[in-house]
C-alpha cells in the first residue's frame, strides 16, 4: 500500500512527461522524433518495472532475429506484461491495442506517432483497417508488431481462445509468428486490483512459426499453433488447462 502511494503519482509524472517530448517533437517536426520513440518506451517501461521492485528475466532470446519484422503473439494477464516486452525484448517495437489507448489525452497522440496501431474492436471495417496500417508498418520499417490475441487481460490466468488479426496480418505479410509464454506477471498486478506487489517475472521466446508458402486459408491452422505454443511457453500449471 506504502508503495501505491508514491508509484502512480511518480508512473503518472513520467508517463505525461516523456509524451510530451514525443508529442513536442511531432508538433515541431523534430530530427529527434524517431529516436525519441525508440529510447522512452523503453525508458519508461524499465522505470516502471524497477519502482514496482519487480524482476523480469527472459528466455531464448537467441531462437529470433531481432533485427527482422516479425508478428509476436503472448499471453496477456496484466499491464505488466506490456511493461515486461517493452523492457526486455530487443526488437523495433509495435504495438496493436485497443482504441481506447489512443484516446488517452498526450498519451495517446505520442502512441499513435510512435508508430503503434489501435484497433476498434467494435467496428469490423475500422478494425480491417488497423490491420492494414500495421501491415504497412511491417514493408515500410520492418518492426516487430506484438499482439495480445487473447484481446483482454485473463482473470485467472487460463489461456483464453485467440482472436484471428495477429494471423491474418503474419499471412499478408510472409512474416514468421513468434510466441511469447508470460509468467509471474498476473502476481506483480492481476486484473481488476490496483495493487502492485513485488514479484518476478519470465518471458519465454518460442521458435519462431514460418509463414513462407501459406495463404489466407491456413490462418487457423496457423492460429491454433501459435497457441499451442504460448501454452507450452507458460509455467503456471493453470494456465495450461487452456480454454477450448
Amino acid at each position: 500500500m506504502i508503495r501505491g502511494l508514491w508509484l502512480y503519482p511518480a508512473a503518472l509524472a513520467l508517463t505525461f512527461s516523456l509524451a510530451t517530448g514525443v508529442v513536442l517533437s511531432s508538433l515541431f517536426r523534430s530530427s529527434k522524433l524517431a529516436c525519441r520513440c525508440r529510447r522512452y518506451p523503453r525508458l519508461w517501461a524499465r522505470l516502471l518495472i524497477r519502482w514496482s521492485g519487480t524482476t523480469v528475466e527472459v528466455e531464448g532470446l537467441e531462437r529470433a532475429d531481432w533485427d527482422r519484422p516479425m508478428v509476436m503473439v503472448a499471453n496477456h494477464q496484466s499491464w505488466f506484461d506490456v511493461f515486461a516486452i517493452l523492457a526486455f525484448i530487443p526488437a523495433n517495437l509495435r504495438f496493436v491495442a485497443k482504441e481506447e489507448l489512443g484516446r488517452i489525452p498526450i498519451f495517446g497522440r505520442a502512441w499513435k506517432e510512435c508508430g503503434h496501431v489501435s484497433v476498434d474492436r467494435s467496428n469490423r471495417s475500422e478494425a480491417i483497417a488497423s490491420l492494414e496500417r500495421a501491415a504497412s508498418r511491417i514493408r515500410d520499417e520492418s518492426p516487430a508488431v506484438i499482439f495480445f490475441p487473447e484481446g483482454t487481460r485473463s482473470v485467472d490466468g487460463r489461456l483464453r481462445t485467440f482472436k484471428k488479426g495477429a494471423f491474418v496480418l503474419a499471412l499478408q505479410t510472409g512474416v514468421p509468428v513468434v510466441p511469447l509464454g508470460i509468467s509471474g506477471s498476473r502476481a506483480v498486478m492481476p486484473k481488476g486490483s490496483f495493487r502492485i506487489r513485488p514479484g518476478h517475472i519470465r518471458i519465454r521466446v518460442g521458435e519462431p512459426i514460418p509463414t513462407s508458402g501459406m495463404e489466407h486459408e491456413d490462418r487457423g491452422p496457423l492460429l491454433n499453433r501459435a497457441r499451442s505454443a504460448v501454452a507450452e511457453l507458460m509455467e503456471d500449471p493453470d494456465a495450461l488447462a487452456v480454454e477450448s
